[in-house]
């Protein structure tokens, strides 16, 4: 089974954090959307930290702003993942840095387009 934690996710169905929520689920992952204010997204659990997410997901998606980024980058390397993707909004040279420095592998792109939808899709 596919994994994919995403970090940011949204109950708001016309951010791109609840988007990237339905665009894994169409193709088939199980995701751990990660909020801290929410209960549930889009029928699944969410977590407060990636700490909370019950096993290293394959994949992380991340929805936060630069400076949140880098202040949640070591608990998303304490987890572990295959592929960190780091969305439009997310990038800055410091986090990226930071990131690389984490020996994360990093992909700067839409995860929604990745997993073959496009955001307007949904």
């Amino acid at each position: 089974m596919k994994t994919v934690a995403i970090i940011g996710a949204s109950k708001d169905r016309s951010k791109f954090g609840n988007k990237a929520v339905r665009a894994f689920t169409q193709q088939g992952y199980t995701v751990w959307p990660v909020n801290p204010r929410e209960e549930t997204i889009e029928g699944w659990p969410a977590f407060k930290t990636i700490r909370d997410v019950p096993a290293r997901p394959d994949k992380v998606s991340v929805y936060l702003p630069p400076a949140v980024l880098r202040g949640v980058l070591p608990e998303i390397a304490a987890k572990g993942c295959d592929e960190l993707w780091l969305n439009p909004g997310t990038e800055s040279d410091a986090g990226l840095a930071e990131a690389e420095r984490l020996g994360l592998n990093v992909i700067q792109a839409c995860s929604i387009v990745g997993v073959g939808i496009t955001p307007e899709e949904l």
